[in-house]
């Protein structure tokens, strides 16, 4: 199966999933409270359903279009826009005739309900799966840096020992910490051996960002080559995958960062590659291209599995699957301010990003990690405060509950209108930008 169709189940299967568990949190608590539902669906059913089926007062349905799914429920300005409903005098089932923390409850159910998954879904990997980390121990020779940390004092083979002063243990989190946390210092042993503590500044994430550098920190990857480029000058010269540079222009190289400096400070001027081959040694005379490349690639397969399995007792994963999740939605929560610059709104993306969160290959653990992620991305988009939303009731709500009076019913059905076609037009500009990617890089 084709990684494409891969991602494509993994997507839908997981959306379906959340979706239905999102409108039970809806469902649920107006079935409690005598609220009528009249309809339940997983996708939207324009014009025609997929498959539907009454039971009771509640129609059941698959609808055809796969851009979400919503509970219909008696008496509410919703995405039906049921006028005629609306225009009757209230009935004591109607989600209007409700007390206003029951309509609240009711609304915040779908959101709460995606929080408590992806809390489970972390708290079951923890428990029966374990955490992957990696320490010191896993890269010995430290890590590439950027250029841009390189300016502030750090080197390549760098090996990060404290962070703010406290130890680290997962350096797998290192670039997402120095992006989305307040890191004021890290502690680094030198290749020379000597310890020093650099500061960090405080608006390193927006530079990290703007500089395009969201990995900075990478393990230092030997200069054995994995990919040769066809057409560029490392394959019209005889470069073959699994050659090992020893050094240009005569200079020694150890590792891929420094290879990679030395090309790029001779754009278009020949260089002398010596490589091992075999067990000899062979030289090719070859020239980097205007933009200082050559074609060649080490994607660091060495460091696929450097890493160091832990286990937790069951106690140890509910505090630690819940302390994961929290810190997943806080992140996702700081990296937003990004979308509001011109570079972030290039980069959303809609449902072939969100494919592209699941591996090409199957993988269960891989699945449930992406779907946990998903629905707490879920959460923290349906309680923003655009009408249409489940945030944009709960503003409602709010007012009525604080001010002790109804906000006026055309008010929310223009509201309504208004917070659907923004909706729209975000669905359509994050799928363009999808679109516009797969076309163009």
């Amino acid at each position: 199966m084709s990684p494409f169709a891969v991602k494509a189940i993994q997507l839908l299967l997981s959306l379906s999933l959340l979706i239905v568990l999102h409108e039970l949190g809806h469902f649920i608590p107006a079935k409690l409270f005598k609220t009528r539902v009249e309809k339940f669906y997983l996708f939207f059913d324009v014009k025609y359903s997929l498959f539907k089926k009454k039971i009771g007062e509640t129609v059941y349905g698959i609808g055809w279009l796969p851009l979400g799914g919503y509970v219909k429920i008696s008496g509410m300005i919703d995405e039906s826009m049921d006028k005629e409903q609306m225009a009757l005098p209230p009935q004591p089932w109607e989600f209007r005739s409700k007390p206003a923390w029951q309509r609240l409850i009711i609304m915040l159910g779908g959101v709460t309900v995606n929080i408590i998954v992806g809390m489970i879904i972390y708290i079951c990997i923890f428990y029966f799966v374990g955490q992957k980390i990696v320490t010191n121990e896993q890269l010995p020779n430290g890590f590439e840096v950027s250029q841009t940390f390189k300016e502030l004092g750090f080197k390549n083979g760098d090996q990060v020992l404290k962070l703010n002063e406290e130890e680290f243990e997962n350096l797998n989190d290192l670039n997402r910490f120095l992006f989305l946390r307040d890191v004021n210092s890290l502690t680094v042993k030198h290749p020379d051996g000597n310890t020093e503590i650099l500061s960090v500044p405080e608006d390193i994430g927006m530079t990290m960002f703007k500089a395009g550098e969201l990995q900075p920190f990478q393990p230092v990857r030997s200069t054995m080559l994995d990919t040769i480029i066809e057409n560029l000058p490392a394959q019209k010269a005889g470069l073959l995958k699994g050659d090992r540079v020893l050094s240009i222009n005569g200079i020694e190289i150890t590792n891929w960062a420094d290879m990679s400096d030395l090309v790029k400070k001779n754009p278009g001027n020949e260089i002398i590659i010596q490589v091992a081959r075999a067990g000899a040694v062979e030289t090719f005379n070859l020239t980097p291209t205007e933009n200082g490349t050559i074609g060649i690639n080490n994607f660091g397969t060495e460091y696929q599995n450097a890493y160091k399995e832990v286990k937790y007792s069951f106690f140890e994963s509910l505090g630690g699957g819940i302390n994961y999740g929290y810190n997943i939605l806080t992140d996702y929560v700081k990296q937003f301010k990004y979308v509001f610059t011109s570079k972030g709104a290039s980069q959303v993306g809609g449902f072939g990003a969100i494919a592209n969160l699941f591996p090409g290959t199957w993988s269960w653990i891989d699945f449930w990690h992406t779907t946990a992620l998903i629905s707490i991305i879920l959460a923290f988009m349906n309680i923003l405060p655009i009408p249409a939303l489940d945030g944009g009731h709960v503003i409602f709500l709010l007012y009525e509950m604080g001010t002790g009076r109804k906000p006026n019913e055309k008010v929310m059905e223009y509201a309504q209108m208004a917070g659907f076609i923004i909706l729209i037009t975000l669905v359509l500009f994050a799928n363009g930008n999808d679109v516009y990617r797969w076309l163009f890089n």
